[in-house]
């Protein structure tokens, strides 16, 4: 058992989980659902709320063996949230007794006449938890804490491998930080991380491990730009780009770049005319935001990039890095809200976006120029797929060979070494990289 969530009563923070889990089951975001959470009861909300996610399968399933009839909603998430926190393997911040007992507080408090309800389900689940889970067992979706369409495309994208991911997915990413090429290097920040009393490795030249995460607060020379909270996997991005070599200042666009981290990592990395493009005003305030910190300068254009009619100069691109909307399928572990939003037509939509964007910025690039593809995805129908047909469609693009293109990098142990990538540690993300050319 882990060490108990600090702060407020386990009551409270049971009751606002509940609303979380209450509003992804109804098709919103965690991040929404908790920007609505009283921010001194976020951190603890969000925690819980993440280990719910994570045993959402086999909480449903218990309570359909314990209550076929589903109660209102906001009990049942309460329910769920509780069963989920009870599930054994699940490796529970609080003891049984404590969670029953703060569970139906949080009952009384939400709604009093549905505490007795929470007690009786609550209580006879440790009673029968041998047998129910022996029964969950037999149900994929609560073997697997996954949809059974996600599961069962990860079994045929992923043959030997698919169990191991979605294993995978219910278990906490590493905390991973990326060290500013212009402030240090990977050595020098683990240092400067002990002397604050946090250990950590390093990997490559600029990428470290924490052992334990930290709030960013905590981290040495964050608020002055030495170092960024950004995945292993997501720092492969920008040296890939850049293994060709650039001309000093060679023109470059970042489409669909919010939140910034990769474009700040280019910058970080060479000196170059970038464009940071996104539709979303919002976002690319948080380019704007994380450029400021970082001390660094891109020119920030609010566009729809598959429609370069509208903001495109006709300059051509030395570069693009496309890192595509897509179904976030490799970055489960850090949004384990995302495998019960997405449904199964969403992949195909998906699919089809990330071909327009292809297509539309191609033409926008120069010849002999590089466009690095990725998406945060495991599933070949936005990686492999998806660039087997573009090189079908366009006749000048081709598979770059020195480095080789990555491909698919699965977030499982043994898959992060690849020879044409940086050393990315211990598990990165899920993703895609296809490195092309313009001939």
């Amino acid at each position: 058992m882990t060490a108990p969530i600090p702060s407020l009563p386990l009551a409270r923070l049971l009751s606002h989980t509940a609303d979380a889990i209450q509003a992804v089951r109804a098709g919103h975001s965690l991040n929404d659902a908790l920007s609505r959470c009283p921010p001194d009861a976020r951190p603890g909300t969000q925690a819980l709320s993440f280990h719910v996610l994570r045993w959402l399968g086999s909480a449903q399933a218990a309570r359909a063996w314990l209550a076929p009839k589903a109660p209102p909603p906001p009990v049942d998430a309460l329910a769920l949230s509780a069963l989920a926190l009870l599930w054994p393997g699940g490796d529970a911040p609080y003891p049984a007794h404590t969670l029953v007992d703060q569970a139906v507080s949080a009952a009384r408090q939400r709604h009093n006449a549905s505490a007795p309800f929470v007690n009786a389900v609550l209580r006879r689940f440790l009673r029968e938890r041998d047998a129910i889970i022996e029964a969950a067992k037999r149900d994929p979706v609560a073997a697997h804490n996954h949809p059974a369409w996600w599961a069962k495309r990860l079994r045929v994208d992923w043959p030997d491998q698919w169990q191991a991911l979605l294993e995978a997915n219910n278990h906490r990413a590493p905390m991973t930080l990326r060290v500013n090429a212009r402030r240090g290097t990977a050595e020098t920040y683990v240092k400067r991380l002990q002397d604050e009393g946090i250990t950590a490795k390093a990997f490559g030249t600029h990428t470290v491990v924490l052992d334990l995460p930290v709030p960013v607060t905590r981290l040495p020379g964050f608020a002055q730009g030495d170092a960024s909270v950004q995945d292993a996997a997501a720092q492969a991005a920008a040296p890939l780009l850049l293994s060709g070599g650039l001309p000093a200042h060679a023109h470059v666009l970042d489409a669909c770049a919010a939140p910034g981290g990769k474009t700040a990592h280019l910058l970080e990395l060479a000196d170059l005319d970038v464009v940071a493009l996104d539709s979303d005003p919002e976002r690319l305030t948080r380019i704007d935001d994380t450029l400021t910190r970082l001390s660094l300068k891109a020119r920030t254009v609010c566009a729809d990039a598959g429609d370069p009619a509208a903001w495109w100069d006709k300059r051509p691109f030395d570069a693009i890095l496309l890192d595509a909307p897509c179904s976030a399928s490799g970055i489960v572990r850090r949004h384990p809200d995302v495998r019960w939003l997405r449904r199964p037509g969403d992949i195909t939509t998906l699919a089809e976006t990330q071909a327009r964007l292809l297509d539309a910025l191609w033409p926008t690039l120069a010849t002999g120029g590089r466009m690095l593809y990725c998406t945060c995805s495991v599933f070949k129908a936005e990686g492999q797929h998806q660039i087997d047909a573009f090189l079908q469609r366009q006749a000048d693009a081709s598979l770059i060979n020195q480095p080789p293109s990555p491909g698919h990098l699965l977030p499982l142990p043994d898959n992060g070494q690849e020879a044409s990538v940086p050393a990315l540690g211990a598990s990165p993300d899920g993703f895609y990289f296809a490195l092309l050319q313009k001939r």
